[in-house]
């Protein structure tokens, strides 16, 4: 119920942005325009303070950070990879972004800019951790505004049908594929510590670490939990580097690769680093695997194998 929750809310910024857009002043949307690219910023600030937070709430961090990371990596590589190859066989045409020298160098800028983002945010929560100050910061509310002005954006931006082919829904195929064969090489690593189960389900989160951390708490464990809130909030920061290192050139596999945020948080440099033109994309992507990662989690932690 969490999940249907949170992707209505979603849907209602986004819709309402759309419907109020043509009501807006020109110099209201000027300002849309040109406070967007830096609210990605904004967001990234806020998944490394929320990271520092998470690691300084949970007993024993260093123990599960070694699985987390390892689940993390592996699932973003898995889903990129098997889009890229998904893709190469289906519609060569498809796989590859524009190239160029003024691409290249906006995209290294904007990671540049993504590290210094993530370590603002990092030196933050230390710093609030450090002082022993108690802080209840939730980005959600942040993210509803950022979709509002995406949709706002939507009003004036012109798409094609295309997007609704079934081609898009190799993109959201892809990350799950991807995830599993990910998971069962994880648990050919981890399998003294973890059963194959569980390891499938802990790579059904797609960077819903909201959702996840909670659900593995109540369904399994706490230990299990806090694994689960790990590795989606690095699958997060894996998704992001990805999207500015190679969304640009590879805009599909990167959109793969975010999972459930290219919805939500990932938006912003899916945006910035493939093109409006993918937003679509990336909202049917992140929309089909919001609403599967929940009842995926739940289901490969009922299964015993």
């Amino acid at each position: 119920m969490q999940s249907f929750v949170l992707i209505f809310q979603i849907f209602l910024a986004i819709s309402l942005g759309y419907f109020v857009a043509p009501q807006l002043s020109q110099q209201i949307k000027q300002f849309v325009f040109k406070i967007l690219p830096y609210f990605s910023y904004l967001l990234l600030i806020s998944v490394a303070f929320e990271l520092t937070q998470a690691l300084n709430h949970i007993s024993n961090p260093i123990a599960i950070l070694p699985p987390a990371l390892l689940i993390a990596f592996t699932t973003s590589i898995g889903s990129f990879f098997i889009c890229l190859i998904t893709y190469t066989l289906i519609d060569r045409q498809s796989v590859q972004g524009k190239i160029s020298l003024h691409l290249f160098m906006n995209a290294l800028k904007n990671i540049t800019k993504a590290f210094f983002a993530l370590g603002i945010g990092i030196l933050l929560g230390i710093l609030v951790n450090a002082s022993n100050i108690q802080i209840v910061f939730n980005s959600w509310y942040l993210l509803l505004v950022f979709i509002f002005l995406i949709g706002v954006e939507l009003a004036f931006t012109q798409f094609d049908r295309s997007w609704l082919s079934w081609r898009v829904l190799l993109v959201p195929t892809a990350a799950f594929i991807g995830s599993c064969l990910a998971a069962i090489i994880n648990y050919l690593i981890l399998s003294h510590d973890y059963t194959l189960n569980e390891m499938m389900a802990l790579a059904q989160g797609y960077g819903w670490y909201s959702m996840s951390g909670i659900l593995f708490t109540e369904l399994h464990s706490a230990k299990l939990g806090g694994i689960a809130l790990l590795t989606d909030l690095f699958r997060e920061i894996f998704a992001i580097l990805l999207m500015y290192c190679l969304g640009w050139r590879f805009p599909r596999s990167a959109i793969s690769s975010a999972g459930a945020t290219s919805m939500d948080v990932t938006l912003a440099m899916v945006k910035q680093s493939c093109g409006t033109h993918y937003i679509p994309h990336a909202m049917m992507s992140g929309l089909i695997l919001s609403l599967l990662a929940p009842l995926l989690i739940s289901l490969f932690l009922n299964l015993k194998f």
